[in-house]
């Protein structure tokens, strides 16, 4: 309850406070998805709205996150308008559901205590120093991520609502012992099966085809024989990263840089106190605060007074105690008023805008420099950092100027950032190679400057640090390939085609027979099936395993017969002689499997109670609604 939030979400500490919670909720605390009047909205829920700042938020957050976990591909993925557009619905759509899941939690009068939510915030490791809550610590991650204690315990006790909710449609579900049996038993089924394989290179060997088809092939299909447009490219690639790995940095530079910004690698003066809080700024919660004041003048015990009447009440417990804190973390006049005593010195009352404090300061801890060696590597890393960052940027300028001041070439620009200047062969869209996959550099390469006029083009970023310039070599366009150029190619294919179809035709003239009880069929077409063999469910062979697991249970002794094709598209017929059934002792219903049947149900569940909210709310997303249309 100490802190003023001051500071903005975007450091590494958002990330810490965000891998807490599940993430929508954490963007907006109590309330927060609640539209201000006139403000645009993203969704309804009923009577609820989602603001369009708060969806904004929620999907810059998650892109963010998405974006550290895949790198450039995300970037890749973010240059489709189509992908773009499907995950910013996702987002929305998860908001949402936990509106949905939080409301419902409310109708079904679910509550969490403010005891259930301090035994979750004071067990998170996050706020713990050796196995133990650390209260300074919690406060610096809160005022970095911008969250008042009061804030972060709501949105805490929301998520853990809408916890204990989908923990109750969870733990309902159950597996009885006879499901888990006998699922068990057809997990472990066994099959007896046959197969015989037709090879389609034979039936090709034996097709015979006239000229005249090749020709009518090749006329009746022509996109099969219609080369893309392609294009020849030549490029540029500045990434910062390959220039981090090739800066040095020397020891006497590191050493030069630890001397001059020996502050940067000082601890902060620290100090320690206790307070008591009396919360409001009304006269009568400074006269309750003046009275206990006066209680410890005359010799009252700070620590018991601070157990029974601060209003604090995580560090009340501690007999008012906060763990240690530098300068910039706590409440301004709080922090002034601390830095301003002695140890064992307690102050006048101080008012902050939580409320009147009375502080004990307890100890104080003074500023150390660290040595240079303990920092050593980090400067390295720094001054890696910044030099190849100020490189990246000087060389991104110098490539864009001259760039499009020698429109012509990339000749020059290669020179300007000593770089090499690479090229392609022909290529189409679906198989440009590398970085220029980018959409965004696919899309430079079809703009009428780059492609038809042949300038250079501009700088594209691909990524943090990671730009490409690039050039049509040469062009050309979609063009149906000439008959005689392709004959072969279309005679082969219509080969495979009549092939195939001849296989098929042969299969279904065999199994017809076979279904029939004429087994004469395999030595008239000189076939015959293989030895016996007997598979299981996730066998070696899995097109084999799917067809003989979906036959039926063979009767009278009488093989039942199917049909697939193997990896390299040859015919196999199979013939399935028994079903082997497991012997398979009962199941307990607290084994591994049913804690898995459990978890597949509850899924289910709560994917089903989601269908039912959203079917019987008034769900409308009015800016995408806006969008679309």
């Amino acid at each position: 309850m100490m802190e003023r939030m001051r500071e903005g979400a975007s450091s590494i500490w958002v990330k810490i406070i965000l891998g807490l919670i599940i993430f929508s909720f954490i963007f907006a605390g109590v309330g927060g998805y609640l539209a201000g009047s006139g403000e645009p909205v993203a969704a309804k829920i009923d009577d609820r709205n989602i603001s369009q700042r708060e969806f904004e938020q929620a999907y810059q957050n998650e892109r963010n996150r998405m974006q550290s976990q895949l790198g450039d591909y995300f970037n890749t993925l973010m240059g489709d308008p189509a992908y773009v557009q499907q995950f910013r619905r996702s987002v929305l759509d998860r908001l949402v559901n936990d509106v949905l899941i939080e409301e419902r939690a409310n109708t079904l009068g679910m509550r969490i205590s403010d005891e259930q939510v301090r035994k979750a915030i004071v067990t998170m490791p996050e706020f713990q120093r050796e196995g133990q809550f650390d209260n300074e610590l919690y406060n610096s991650l809160l005022r970095r991520a911008g969250y008042t204690p009061d804030r972060f315990a709501e949105t805490i006790r929301t998520d853990m609502l809408r916890q204990q909710l989908l923990g109750a449609l969870q733990s309902s579900d159950f597996a009885l012992d006879y499901e888990l049996t006998a699922l068990t038993k057809l997990e472990q089924q066994q099959r007896v099966v046959r197969s015989l394989t037709l090879d389609l290179a034979d039936f090709e060997k034996r097709v015979e085809i006239t000229d005249e088809e090749v020709k009518a092939y090749y006329e009746q299909n022509p996109m099969q024989f219609t080369r893309p447009a392609q294009v020849k490219v030549a490029y540029i690639e500045l990434s910062g990263q390959r220039l981090k790995e090739t800066l040095n940095v020397s020891e006497a530079e590191a050493k030069t840089y630890y001397d001059e910004h020996r502050n940067k690698y000082a601890t902060a003066e620290q100090r320690k106190a206790s307070h008591i809080l009396i919360q409001g700024d009304s006269e009568e919660a400074k006269a309750k605060a003046e009275a206990l004041l006066a209680q410890l003048k005359q010799g009252d015990d700070f620590a018991e007074l601070a157990k029974t009447a601060s209003d604090d009440t995580f560090s009340g417990q501690d007999g008012g105690q906060l763990d240690w804190f530098e300068r910039g973390v706590m409440d301004p006049a709080f922090e002034n008023a601390a830095f301003a005593l002695s140890p064992g010195e307690i102050s006048e009352l101080v008012q902050s805008s939580f409320g009147f404090h009375i502080i004990k300061l307890d100890d104080v801890k003074t500023s150390e420099v660290k040595p240079f060696a303990e920092v050593r590597e980090e400067i390295l890393a720094d001054l890696r950092e910044q030099g190849a960052a100020e490189a990246f940027y000087d060389l991104q300028t110098q490539l864009a100027e001259t760039a499009f001041e020698m429109p012509d070439s990339l000749d020059d620009a290669a020179k300007a950032v000593d770089a090499e200047v690479r090229h392609t062969d022909f290529f189409a869209h679906d198989e440009a190679p590398g970085i220029l996959a980018n959409p965004l550099v696919l899309q430079a390469l079809d703009s009428p400057e780059v492609r038809e006029d042949g300038l250079n083009s501009e700088v594209i970023e691909v990524g943090p640090e990671h730009v490409v310039v690039v050039r049509v070599d040469d062009a050309r366009e979609e063009t149906l390939l000439p008959f005689e150029e392709v004959a072969e190619t279309a005679r082969q294919q219509l080969a495979t085609q009549k092939g195939e179809q001849a296989a098929q035709d042969k299969a279904d003239t065999v199994i017809a027979a076979l279904r029939e009880g004429n087994t004469g069929i395999l030595a008239q077409e000189d076939l015959s099936f293989s030895d016996a063999q007997t598979i299981e469910r996730t066998g070696a062979n899995p097109m084999l395993s799917r067809v003989a697991f979906g036959l039926a249970k063979p009767e009278a002794d009488q093989p039942v017969y199917g049909m697939t094709r193997d990896a390299q598209g040859n015919v196999m017929i199979i013939a399935l002689d028994a079903v082997v059934e497991a012997n398979v002792a009962p199941i307990a219903t607290d084994s591994q499997l049913a804690g898995q049947v459990e978890q597949m149900n509850a899924q289910r569940d709560i994917m089903a109670t989601l269908e039912v909210l959203r079917d019987t709310a008034d769900v409308s997303y009015p800016t995408l609604d806006a969008v679309e249309n």
